[in-house]
């Protein structure tokens, strides 16, 4: 084994032992896990979907619904509809992209790029392989053109506003109750004005949600290990 090697693993090893608490290892165990069972459930509910054994499920949520239906809640489901937008969603990241390079957080604004981009091309792909068709139980309040598993509001939606929230945590801790509420209840918002305005069934939004938290996770744990890396880097450049 060469020395640069050996260099490597002894560094890897002082920075596991310095830097990473317990609690610190035991969210990273419990990302991996949580992730693994996102996955699981994704295929579980696609398996059920595409054996149509959710087609009672969904057309029974669905009609409930829509008996809530009135003028003034269509204005508010489109507009909470228009914050999981991908042009909307896709200016965000840019303006906050930008405020992260001011701030010169790049690793943070490379990944935000990364979490953005990916979230929207797997979410495309994964319609694509699916090809479901979106329910049609009566006429549409917006346009909805592309297949409907899994849900591009509620994966995207969650993805990139979870990511956001997991950058504000990060900076203003004290407010990182309020902020992981908010987010939670406005990425749950968009999913349900999907289901109100009859362009997804529920469990679109269910995989929509469990292939976001997938890609979420492990974006943020990507971010994780790049601040680890070069922050031990910088420590080093400067004692040399």
């Amino acid at each position: 084994m060469s020395d640069y090697t050996n260099k490597l693993i002894q560094g890897w090893k002082e920075q596991v032992s310095s830097r990473l608490s317990p609690l610190l290892s035991l969210l990273w165990v419990g990302g991996f896990a949580v992730a693994a069972f996102c996955v699981w459930g994704f295929f579980k509910i696609a398996e059920k979907v595409f054996a149509e054994e959710t087609t009672e499920f969904d057309t029974a949520i669905l009609q409930s619904i829509y008996e809530q239906h009135t003028p003034f809640l269509n204005q508010i489901m489109t507009g909470i509809t228009f914050l999981g937008n991908g042009s909307t969603l896709i200016y965000l990241s840019c303006l906050v992209g930008i405020v992260l390079l001011v701030s010169r957080k790049f690793a943070s604004a490379f990944t935000l790029i990364i979490v953005t981009s990916g979230g929207i091309g797997l979410n495309v792909w994964l319609k694509n392989i699916f090809a479901r068709v979106r329910p049609a139980l009566w006429e549409r309040i917006v346009d909805a053109a592309s297949y409907s598993f899994p849900s591009g509001h509620a994966m995207v939606s969650l993805v990139v506003y979870g990511f956001i929230c997991y950058l504000l945590i990060a900076n203003f801790r004290y407010w990182s109750s309020i902020c992981l509420f908010l987010t939670t209840l406005l990425v749950l918002a968009i999913g349900f004005s999907r289901l109100y305005l009859g362009v997804h069934y529920p469990t679109d939004i269910i995989a929509g949600y469990a292939a976001g938290l997938v890609w979420l996770i492990s974006c943020i744990l990507s971010l994780e290990i790049l601040q680890f890396l070069f922050g031990k880097q910088n420590q080093k450049a400067v004692s040399d």
